[in-house]
């Protein structure tokens, strides 16, 4: 087992990696995780997961995901105590993750972008109601694509559970400029972020953050987190150059372009 992190009595996050299962958490520490993926929510847990799952793991349909990552989870060799862990699952080999570290922040990223989501933008010049000409395919069918960019965020600083969810919008909005500036898309038909703080309360912990924004020191540290830790995760797949990665949505695997335009109006009065 591969370890990452200081030593036993460490509060920062860090991960162990076994079995193409990581583990991120806080050494001895419970901490409070917010999870979009499949078991979403809110919960207290020792630690998060991001299990990559074999090839063709799709082709036998549907299964029950919670006891496959317990499964997985014990399997690696990894032993958790109280609520069942929150967990992504990626296409992608563990040996691509990057984690990133700032000012009490800590991101881990796996990226793959076989299925890239493109969403063209109208040039409001052009009056900003026509969907710009693409040739891209629509999705494939069958099993779940391989890509996916999954982010597992952790701040040090107690928050409030509004400051908590806001991460969520952080990391998107950080992992989507730094796609954008490398692979041209926003993001993958899977994504998924976990985000995660100490579920300490009382005086000891100190008074919860209410705000966790961009111009703040946990939401810029989280920021530039997500950016390096995505960044590197791709070079480490793709290439310094990004010279593997798929040239567009019509050059990926599978993949998506959001052409379709929403009625737009005032708001009622």
């Amino acid at each position: 087992m591969r370890r990452d992190g200081e030593g036993p009595t460490d509060a920062t996050f860090r991960t162990d990696l076994a079995d193409d299962v990581c583990r991120f958490r806080r050494v001895n520490r419970r901490t409070r995780f917010l999870s979009t993926g499949f078991d979403g929510g809110t919960r207290v847990a020792d630690a998060a997961y991001n299990v990559t799952v074999p090839e063709g793991w799709g082709d036998v349909g549907h299964r029950d995901l919670g006891a496959y990552v317990d499964e997985r989870v014990e399997s690696a060799g990894f032993v958790d105590d109280g609520a069942t862990p929150p967990a992504l699952l990626t296409g992608v080999k563990q040996r691509h993750a990057r984690i990133a570290r700032l000012d009490g922040a800590a991101v881990l990223a796996t990226a793959g972008v076989s299925n890239p989501a493109a969403l063209p933008v109208p040039d409001p010049r052009d009056g900003g109601d026509q969907a710009p000409t693409d040739d891209d395919p629509p999705a494939a069918g069958g099993s779940p694509p391989v890509g996916t960019v999954n982010l597992l965020v952790g701040a040090n600083r107690v928050l409030t559970p509004g400051a908590l969810a806001n991460l969520v919008a952080v990391a998107a909005e950080a992992k989507a400029a730094t796609l954008l500036a490398t692979v041209g898309v926003p993001g993958t038909t899977s994504d998924a972020v976990i985000v995660g703080c100490p579920s300490e309360t009382g005086t000891e912990a100190g008074r919860p953050a209410e705000f966790s924004g961009s111009a703040t020191t946990v939401g810029s540290a989280v920021r530039a987190c997500v950016r390096d830790a995505v960044h590197a995760a791709l070079v480490s797949r793709y290439g310094r150059d990004f010279e593997t990665a798929p040239e567009s949505v019509a050059d990926a695997d599978h993949g998506i372009v959001t052409d379709r335009f929403a009625d737009v109006s005032t708001p009622d009065r």
